[in-house]
C-alpha cells in the first residue's frame, strides 16, 4: 500500500489512527522490502509479526514465509486486516494486546522470527518481554524510534547506554541498524526511526533462572543514574556481600552504572547470588 492508498482505505473504513497507540504506517516500499529482506526469510519459516496496521508489511512477509501470525489490538485495524487476508492459508490473526499476550501466555518462539513496524508506545517494553522469555524469537527485525535504536545499540560510558541496552542486550546482540525518514510513513512523525536487525544470543551469558535477578541489579543501577553504582545498590545487600560482588567483577567503588559493562554487570549479577 502506498500513501494515497492508506489515505482511502481509511476514509472508506472510517478508521481514525490513534497517536496515543503510537500509529504511525510505514508505506515506502522500498523501505518495506528492505525490512523484509533484513529477516532472511525463508519459504518454511513462521513469522510474529507485532501492531501490522493496515498490512503494508504483512503483504510484503506473506510473499516468503510458512505461515504468519499477526497480532493488532486495534478492534478497526483488526477487522481490516480479516477482511484483507482471511483467504490466505498463511495467516493467523490474533486480536489483542500484544503486551498482555505475552503475559499470560506461555509459547516457545524460538524456532520463530518477529518482523515488525513497532508502534512507538509500546516498542521498548515489548522488547524486554521478548528478552526476558526463555525461548523468544531466534531474529527481530524492528523498527522503533531513532533514540531507542541508539540506546539498544550503545556502548558503555556513552549517554544513550542504558538499562534497555542491558535488558535486550542479554538476550539480543544487534546484527544491523539503518536510519528511516519520517516521510516514509503516514502520519509523518516528528523524529526519525531505526530499523534494527536483533538475533539472539546462541551462548546464554547465565542460566534463565538468573534473568529475574539480572534485571533487578540492572534496575537498581540505573535506578539514579548520576549517583555512583554501589549506593544505588546497597540497599539490596549486605555492604560486605556487595563489596565482595563489586570487587569480583573489577569494578572500582565509586563507578558509575553508564561505565559497566555487559559481562561486568553479569558476574555481578553471579556474585551477589552465589551462582
Amino acid at each position: 500500500m502506498n500513501q494515497n492508498d492508506i489515505r482511502n482505505t481509511l476514509d472508506t473504513e472510517s478508521i481514525r489512527l490513534s497517536k496515543a497507540l503510537g500509529q504511525n504506517l510505514l508505506h515506502d516500499q522500498n523501505v518495506l522490502q528492505r525490512i523484509a529482506k533484513a529477516a532472511d526469510l525463508r519459504k518454511d519459516d513462521y513469522v510474529l509479526e507485532v501492531g501490522p496496521g493496515l498490512g503494508s508489511l504483512t503483504e510484503h512477509l506473506l510473499q516468503e514465509v510458512n505461515e504468519l501470525t499477526v497480532i493488532e489490538k486495534d478492534k478497526r485495524l483488526a477487522s481490516h486486516l480479516d477482511k484483507k487476508f482471511k483467504n490466505k492459508r498463511k495467516f493467523k490473526l490474533i486480536h489483542n494486546d500484544a503486551l498482555k499476550y505475552f503475559e499470560n501466555i506461555e509459547v516457545d518462539w524460538s524456532a520463530w522470527k518477529m518482523v515488525s513496524n513497532l508502534p512507538y508506545n509500546v516498542a521498548s517494553p515489548l522488547l524486554v518481554d521478548l528478552a526476558s522469555m526463555p525461548n523468544g524469537p531466534q531474529r527481530l527485525v524492528v523498527t522503533v524510534q531513532w533514540e531507542v535504536g541508539q540506546r539498544l545499540n550503545a556502548k558503555p560510558s556513552t549517554r544513550e547506554y542504558s538499562k534497555l541496552t542491558l535488558l535486550v542486550g542479554c538476550r539480543y546482540q544487534v546484527r544491523n541498524i539503518f536510519k528511516i525518514s519520517p516521510r516514509c510513513f503516514f502520519p509523518e512523525p516528528r523524529i526519525d526511526s531505526a530499523c534494527l536487525t536483533l538475533d539472539r544470543r546462541t551462548k546464554p551469558l547465565f542460566k534463565h533462572q538468573l534473568h529475574k535477578p539480572f534485571t533487578t541489579v540492572v534496575k537498581r543501577a540505573f535506578s539514579q543514574r548520576r549517583k555512583m553504582m554501589r549506593k544505588n545498590l546497597k540497599g539490596g545487600w549486605p555492604e560486605d556481600q556487595l563489596d565482595a560482588a563489586m570487587a569480583a567483577a573489577n569494578l572500582d567503588p565509586k563507578i558509575r552504572a553508564e561505565k559497566v559493562t555487559m559481562d561486568q554487570f553479569v558476574t555481578l549479577t553471579k556474585e551477589l547470588h552465589d551462582q
